[in-house]
């Protein structure tokens, strides 16, 4: 039976901000995002030194010096303005950015670029939205949670929690310190060059949902309350009443790297926009290194937007799509979730849902540590997810055919 929606009062909570390390490339926050280019040059990927410290400590200063000075040349020789670099060995290249004068098309100067036998490709940097719409205040306890009937929430955390995994939310700011969220982050990181860490209604809300803290005595309980959590910081919450959260290509970039880097279990890109051929490579690289990659699906976007069209990658949506059979469904309408101020809020989109999805993959990988994701749906490769189906087929090896299994494997793996 479906509960009703219901109000309490708002828990008096106040908590601080958590501190960030800031992001490692600077200079570029006076000029807009969409008067930059990024500019793809090749470099040798033996180079790299995995232990490395992150922001492209490989090689020596004279190498750096040099990469540096090619990528000067190549801004001057195409009226470009040199704005910084961002070594990227794990894929071959250094990703450098340049500035696009007044007057002149980002378009037209990736054009030229792409003629320059020095550069491997040009792209201008684009922006990305976020799949989340917030709705009016709420307090929600345990069971007004839709997962917590619909998926079997509860009976789920008898086979698994999510402990020992490591899942990236490449978002907007989570508050680090929520008091659902204290002691869940692993790394809380800003990638947004010119801003300060801030804690933001999208990511703290997508963090909420995957990892929230159970048996604590407020708010909710996540999906994978066990799991850790990367915080990427690579959008931003625009000013104004319904105001969208935003990402530049560049940002996701750096984010999605450092997720590849730190060999995160499951990354989490609850957002859509256009494709782009630098975060399609590191898409299909944290594929390749085993990493499940969960996105939202945007329904008004060719094959869901970027990178829900990207192969390999769990495409979500919180509605059905009919014979859109690549796309699966998960909770994502009035879910009570993590905000910013130590409060609790319900959201709605797929942003949400693809968090429940990202939370559901941590359960699994407790137990399977496949670099597929075997979701048992109402319909081959997508459809409304089976939780208990899913859970259970990665700890016994059946579906929920199978009564009687899933009480057999209630225990912490």
């Amino acid at each position: 039976m479906k509960l009703p929606r219901f109000l309490i009062a708002l828990f008096a909570i106040i908590a601080a901000v958590g501190v960030t390390v800031p992001a490692c490339a600077q200079g570029s926050a006076a000029i807009p995002p969409e008067r930059q280019v990024l500019v793809m040059v090749r470099h040798p990927a033996d180079h790299f030194q995995p232990g490395s410290s992150y922001g492209g400590a490989y090689g020596d200063q004279l190498a750096r010096s040099a990469r540096e000075r090619l990528a000067r040349g190549i801004a001057r020789d195409h009226g470009l303005t040199f704005i910084d670099g961002w070594p990227m060995p794990m894929i071959g290249v250094d990703c450098f950015i340049m500035a696009v004068p007044e007057g002149r098309s980002p378009a037209a100067a990736v054009e030229e670029l792409s003629h320059d036998r020095k550069v491997a490709w040009a792209e201008p940097v684009q922006l990305y939205e976020t799949k989340g719409a917030q709705a009016s205040p709420n307090d929600p306890l345990f069971r007004a949670q839709p997962a917590a009937h619909e998926w079997q929430l509860a009976d789920l955390h008898r086979i698994a929690t999510g402990r020992g995994i490591k899942v990236a939310v490449i978002d907007s700011g989570i508050q680090a310190n929520h008091p659902d969220l204290a002691g869940q982050l692993l790394v809380n990181r800003n990638f947004v060059v010119g801003q300060e860490e801030v804690a933001e209604n999208h990511g703290t809300g997508v963090a909420g949902v995957i990892a929230a803290k159970g048996d604590n005595g407020v708010g909710i309980v996540g999906v994978a309350p066990g799991a850790r959590l990367l915080g990427l910081r690579a959008c931003w919450q625009q000013r104004g009443p319904g105001a969208a959260t935003v990402c530049d290509g560049l940002s996701l970039a750096k984010a999605l790297y450092f997720a590849v880097q730190q060999k995160a279990d499951v990354i989490n890109l609850s957002l859509s926009g256009p494709d782009d051929r630098l975060l399609r490579t590191l898409v299909d690289a944290a594929l390749a290194r085993g990493s499940v990659v969960v996105t939202a699906y945007d329904s008004a976007k060719p094959g869901g937007g970027f990178p829900a069209s990207v192969r390999g990658v769990v495409a979500v949506s919180d509605h059905s799509l009919g014979d859109r059979s690549q796309v699966y469904i998960a909770p994502g309408t009035d879910v009570p979730t993590t905000q910013p101020g130590g409060r609790w809020f319900l959201v709605n989109g797929s942003s949400f849902s693809a968090a429940h999805v990202s939370g559901l993959a941590a359960l699994v990988r407790q137990w399977r540590r496949s670099a597929d994701l075997m979701l048992v749906s109402d319909r081959p490769s997508g459809g409304e997810i089976d939780a208990c189906a899913t859970l259970e087929k990665a700890a016994t090896g059946c579906d929920c055919s199978c009564r009687g299994s899933l009480a057999s494997v209630r225990r912490e793996h």
